[in-house]
């Protein structure tokens, strides 16, 4: 494994964070990462616009096609959010992204825009990049208020998911919880789409279901599934699953195939269709955790496999929400997951790009961009959360030309934008692109316009309050 690939590893996959520890070669790529002052927007040199290019007028465009923003603030009034609803439609899921995984801004601006859907067009759940029985549990407590949200988030915000620890979370949290008190007939929900983990609890569900209504399978898929639920931590687990022998893992993965397909072939009797369906589904995101680990994370050419099939279990896991709860979705991740264009070379496909295979225009995938700022993050050297500050964004970046426009926060939709602004969005720049770990020496070139619809600009961003112990 080339070092620069196994440096990002931890750093932008949040539910790979185990690799590190699991593999010599990333293990020592860590132990000799850059140190800290190294950012991704210095690591190659700013390069001026390109010769006779217009960026006055490029800036004039925008600044006629941008929209203000009141605030980042999810308190108070949602009235300059009108124009981001016209840009969104009709559209079933809203992918939101983030230019960094630890700003405050960015989720205080998910939860503000969360309200706003939920308010005004009412949708009803909200899709985060965490495991899918993590997102139950969570879910359990916004619909029913089952459990202590802090022990909830204790338990299953580790490892990498970590990250998720933090104030602005809890708020979202709490602000849904708070809304179901008040709409119990209507309630807004949460979901996990990710594949980085199984809970116990998934087991259970799967285990329980079949000893009420296929109790003649009960012995196999027992069998099936002894020894691969979790008895220790999630971060520990996950810790110790990747240092399994590769032919181990494999094994585990077909076990865990063998009862999805067995439950998702019986059929289901009279009344209990959706008890099958989410059998089902958990049997299947166990499975989807399982075939993720699967893979030589060793290979380069294994990892980019695998790291295909997590962007596609996301996608699948909201489509199937989408589909068996009928609820507009909006979806939270990294831009990279959410955009349309793989700008990067170890995501062949995004999440986005699977989504609008899917869904068409009932898919549209929204970006962050920021001209400076914090963020909270994995240090690469030592895998302890700290804040991390960059300044403002080089000369050429995309960021510097945006931070010209008048509006300081605003929101921009690229597909109807003048033809001047949406040629300059449309090539690739220099662009922030910060995952779950830093530094990282990989530096970015993204065409914003090819990899999302609508652009959300904030000047400056802050790190977010976390809550864990490290």
């Amino acid at each position: 494994m080339t070092r620069s690939k196994a440096v990002i590893i931890p750093s932008a996959l949040l539910s790979i964070a185990a690799l590190a520890a699991a593999t010599p070669a990333l293990a020592d790529a860590v132990q000799h990462a850059p140190a800290p002052a190294r950012t991704a927007t210095t690591t190659t040199a700013a390069r001026g616009p390109a010769a006779g290019q217009d960026l006055k007028g490029v800036v004039a465009a925008i600044e006629h096609a941008a929209r203000p923003l009141r605030s980042t603030d999810p308190d108070g009034g949602l009235r300059d959010l009108d124009a981001l609803g016209r840009m969104i439609g009709g559209a079933d899921v809203v992918g939101l992204g983030e230019a960094t995984h630890g700003s405050r801004d960015f989720f205080r601006m998910k939860h503000r825009v969360f309200r706003y859907l939920v308010e005004e067009k009412g949708f009803r759940t909200f899709s985060l990049e965490l495991p899918w029985s993590s997102g139950v549990r969570i879910d359990e407590y916004v619909l029913h208020g089952k459990g202590d949200l802090r022990d909830i988030a204790d338990d299953e915000f580790q490892g990498a998911y970590r990250i998720w620890n933090n104030q602005d979370y809890r708020n979202l949290f709490e602000w849904m919880r708070a809304y179901n008190r008040s709409h119990p007939k209507d309630p807004v929900r949460i979901m996990g789409d990710d594949m980085g983990y199984a809970g116990p609890e998934s087991y259970r569900r799967v285990t329980d279901y079949v000893a009420r209504q296929y109790p003649r399978l009960l012995g196999r898929v027992d069998e099936l599934y002894r020894g691969l639920a979790p008895t220790t931590d999630a971060g520990t687990y996950s810790d110790d699953y990747l240092k399994l022998p590769l032919a181990e893992r494999a094994e585990r993965a077909e076990r865990t195939r063998e009862v999805y397909e067995l439950l998702r072939d019986q059929r289901p009797g009279r009344g209990e269709r959706q008890a099958h369906l989410w059998a089902v589904q958990h049997a299947r995101a166990i499975h989807q955790m399982a075939a993720g680990y699967s893979f030589d994370v060793t290979d380069d050419a294994e990892v980019t496999k695998m790291m295909r099939m997590r962007d596609e279990v996301m996608a699948q896991n909201v489509a199937w929400w989408r589909e068996h709860t009928g609820d507009r979705i909006l979806l939270s991740a990294h831009n990279t997951h959410v955009s349309y264009d793989s700008f990067d070379e170890r995501y062949p496909k995004t999440q986005g790009s699977f989504l609008h295979d899917a869904l068409g225009r009932e898919y549209v995938s929204i970006g962050f961009t920021f001209h400076q700022g914090a963020f909270k993050a994995f240090g690469t050297e030592d895998n302890v959360i700290r804040t991390y500050r960059v300044g403002a964004a080089p000369a050429g970046s995309n960021e510097d030309t945006l931070d010209k426009v008048r509006q300081e926060d605003y929101v921009l939709d690229m597909r109807t934008a003048p033809n001047s602004a949406r040629a300059w969005l449309a090539k690739p720049r220099l662009t922030y692109n910060i995952g779950a770990g830093w530094p990282d020496p990989q530096t970015y070139r993204i065409g914003l316009g090819k990899a999302h619809d609508i652009l959300i600009h904030l000047n400056d961003v802050e790190a977010t309050e976390y809550l864990g112990t490290r």
